[in-house]
């Protein structure tokens, strides 16, 4: 059996950083009057989801990194913070630039413990209980059809490399990274060091995880391995990720159960819509 528990207790974080200054490009038209985050999962955005969750887990802050429609987010979350505070930063180069900028964007106004959450992300709420301490890095088992970022773990459940694709010519275990990451002050403020200097060099369309492999290699940088196979999560960049990750995450409490690598059979399930796209990533991918 895997443990997340960390063996030596820290305090539980309380601040959290999103970065939603993309313009979702690949939902459109989705987003081509309202942001990503924004995006409705059965009647309920993304967004949404995540505020209830913060709360429930007892965050005190959030900072939201804006750019494409940012009114949209600010106009959202006046009403709907709950306990948190809010704050924005806006990134005025976001049409031009990807989230290693977002993320150096907010640099100057995080000094605490902070979880880092993309903006495309829904996962089930309990899923965040071990992330809440710092340095630690949200990975699910790899599938054939997955891609973007992976890593290989250590006999100690930390990481030991970062992986620029799905490819895996090893014998070692890859994991998917989910784009949930906390970072305690001494890493964040070398994870800021090694941004200042990506950014001088003009990398502002890399991703963020270009900065955390090299840091990894270079032993800066220990993240704990937290496994989300357990429950639901999903990424939603397309129109059919949104229609997968509906299937996940229903209006309401469906009769049927999903069982991870089985198509689920909708036919007798009044309360689902009858998409027919199989769901290709997250838990039940």
């Amino acid at each position: 059996m895997r443990l997340n528990q960390n063996p030596y207790p820290k305090k539980r974080i309380t601040t959290a950083l999103l970065l939603a200054a993309g313009t979702g490009s690949r939902l459109f038209p989705l987003t081509q009057k309202s942001p990503k985050c924004l995006t409705l999962v059965n009647e309920t955005s993304i967004l949404e989801r995540l505020i209830k969750s913060l709360n429930q887990h007892g965050f005190k802050r959030l900072v939201v990194v804006t750019g494409h429609l940012e009114d949209c987010i600010r106009n959202f979350l006046e009403s709907r913070a709950g306990n948190i505070k809010i704050e924005y930063v806006f990134s005025p180069l976001y049409k031009t630039t990807n989230n290693i900028y977002s993320l150096w964007m907010a640099r100057k106004i995080i000094n605490e413990p902070f979880v880092l959450i993309e903006s495309d992300l829904v996962f089930d709420p309990s899923l965040l209980t071990d992330m809440l301490y710092p340095d630690r890095i949200a990975i699910a088992r790899m599938e054939p059809w997955l891609n973007g970022s992976t890593v290989t773990i250590n006999p100690s459940n930390t990481i030991d490399a970062f992986h620029s694709d799905a490819k895996n010519n090893s014998e070692q275990t890859r994991y998917k990274t989910v784009n949930i990451y906390s970072l305690s002050v001494s890493s964040w403020y070398q994870v800021i060091e090694k941004l200042n200097l990506y950014v001088l060099a003009g990398r502002v369309n890399d991703y963020y995880e270009a900065v955390f492999r090299q840091m990894v290699a270079e032993k800066t940088l220990s993240l704990q391995a937290v496994f989300f196979d357990h429950k639901p999560w999903y990424e939603i960049d397309t129109i059919e990720d949104l229609e997968s990750a509906e299937k996940l995450f229903p209006a309401r409490i469906s009769k049927t159960i999903p069982v991870y690598g089985v198509k689920p059979d909708l036919s007798g399930d009044t309360e689902l819509n009858a998409r027919e796209p199989f769901v290709k990533e997250g838990l039940y991918a």
